[in-house]
């Protein structure tokens, strides 16, 4: 078993025992209410902080250059490219 399976392997086996061990808190205990609570809030937490994190990067990204502005310096690089092939055919010849 090489280490990527025993590293799977091991995940396998911990989620295994996470699962059994939450059913057991909520179904047999007294703090299924809390554990409930706290799932709950890290759930909703976890989806608002990516929500969050995606307003932010939104508001503090600048917009990107106009279509047209990027066409303009294509132009004037395949002008100066144009230019110099030109320059060299002249030195070939």
């Amino acid at each position: 078993m090489n280490r990527d399976q025993l590293v799977g392997a091991l995940i396998l086996i911990a989620s295994i025992i996470g699962i059994l061990v939450y059913g057991w808190i909520v179904f047999f205990t007294e703090w299924a209410l809390m554990l409930l609570q706290l799932t709950g809030f890290i759930a909703v937490a976890a989806v608002l902080g990516i929500l969050a994190w995606i307003g932010y990067t939104l508001a503090t990204t600048p917009p990107p250059k106009p279509i047209e502005d990027i066409e303009k310096e294509l132009e004037e690089e395949l002008k100066k490219v144009g230019e110099r092939s030109g320059e060299k055919k002249a030195e070939g010849s």
